[in-house]
């Protein structure tokens, strides 16, 4: 992940051609051309994956495995390649490490209900960070809850970075799993999840990292980074909703207990005895998201074929020059200044709420976020309700930053 404190001039990209792929970003909000800064809550699809689902759709649609007709067999094919594609694009070891998930706050819970629970007990303790997002907070909650566990937390400093020797002080014997956010949805902040890895396991201690802001905006190695689990979503990667999937080292797998009941996730069913499928099938039960997960293999390869790389300097620039752009406008704060981020941009301005922002920038055609982004401890850690964020794809460019800024200084022109 590159930092924004570096001036990229490497793009790499043809944006325009880009842009032209998405058919969604050539339309008028409010009598102006459509800016969407929203790409942390949800990317727009390029006509690639849109063609990819309609495809299934019009030709191949059946449930797949089991199926002995042409077009069952055909979607399973695409399915299950799509578990490849996805084990390629994570340089993971074997697809037999890729569960499919509704996306990563499914991921999360699967985790702590198949892999956690029955490690845990009373006393025993969840180490997690104070830049969560809530689907990496309420399921760790839930199983304290329920088995008399504690959940410590990391504390995060006024820049919003990790104070990493809190980090390796509140691990401990105790600690049976570390849940951390690769890049924070909040404040864009790019976490050393290699080195809290490494520091956790040297303690014997498992790692699931939500890379749900990650996986869009550079590349991802979970063998290089070592971690136990890896969760990110489809629809923030500019694949479909309800899609997503979760590695999980192969050895981690083999000991989970499912995590539902139902078809799919079994070997044979009598009612004394069920055996259960070897995974990732194992915690898959019921039919799948079969369209969603072939559109997001399309998404993935969309994305490859741009070059990770080159998406990551685009996205750099623009953050950079976003950046600038809004600290220039009076009044502005900025919530987060991480010397590593990659995304977003959260800012605030004195005396306007979050939500008249976004409201009167929308009036403007410009889309962004406002409120506490499902991130409610960072929100009061900064003694605020809420930001302003935008976030940034790769089809975004300086002159949507320029819109942003002009809509900027029209909400500063209505408050005084």
């Amino acid at each position: 992940m590159a930092s924004t404190a570096a001036t990229a001039t490497h793009v790499g990209l043809d944006v325009e051609r880009i842009r032209a792929d998405f058919p969604a970003l050539h339309q008028e909000v409010h009598g102006r051309p459509l800016v969407y800064l929203d790409n942390a809550a949800t990317t727009q699809k390029p006509r690639r994956v849109i063609d990819t689902v309609t495809h299934f759709y019009e030709h191949d649609c059946a449930n797949v495995h089991r199926g002995v007709h042409l077009l069952s067999q055909r979607a399973t094919v695409a399915y299950e390649r799509a578990r490849t594609t996805i084990k390629d694009h994570l340089g993971a070891a074997d697809s037999r490490e890729i569960v499919f998930t509704r996306g990563t706050t499914e991921a999360v819970n699967l985790v702590a209900s198949s892999f956690v629970r029955p490690r845990i007990g009373p006393g025993d303790e969840i180490l997690i960070t104070g830049m969560e997002h809530h689907s990496n907070i309420v399921p760790w909650q839930l199983l304290c809850e329920a088995t008399g566990a504690h959940l410590k937390v990391v504390p995060i400093n006024d820049e919003g970075e990790l104070e990493l020797d809190r980090y390796a002080e509140l691990l401990s014997d105790r600690t049976k799993i570390v849940g951390v956010v690769h890049v924070s949805n909040a404040l864009g902040t790019v976490n050393p999840v290699k080195t809290m890895i490494e520091l956790a396991h040297a303690r014997s201690i498992p790692v699931l990292v939500d890379g749900a802001q990650a996986v869009p905006h550079a590349a991802v190695d979970v063998r290089e980074l070592d971690c136990d689990f890896y969760a990110f979503s489809g629809h923030k990667t500019y694949g479909p909703t309800g899609i997503g999937a979760l590695y999980g080292k192969r050895e981690h797998l083999l000991e989970m207990v499912p995590y539902q009941g139902g078809g799919d996730m079994i070997l044979s069913v009598t009612f004394d005895e069920t055996i259960y499928a070897e995974p990732p099938h194992r915690f898959e039960a019921g039919t799948p998201n079969i369209e969603g997960a072939i559109g997001l293999a399309a998404a993935l390869d969309y994305l490859s074929s741009l070059g990770l790389d080159a998406v990551a300097a685009h996205e750099a620039e623009l953050l950079g020059a976003a950046t600038e752009a809004v600290l220039a406008i009076p009044g502005v704060r900025l919530i987060g200044s991480a010397e590593h981020r990659a995304g977003a941009l959260s800012f605030v301005m004195d005396g306007i709420h979050p939500h008249d922002i976004g409201t009167i920038l929308d009036s403007e055609g410009v889309a962004i976020r406002a409120g506490h982004h499902c991130a409610q401890p960072v929100m009061q850690r900064f003694g605020i309700s809420a930001t302003v964020r935008a976030s940034f794809g790769i089809y975004n460019t300086t002159d949507e930053i320029d819109r942003l800024t002009e809509g900027l200084h029209k909400v500063r022109e209505v408050f005084g």
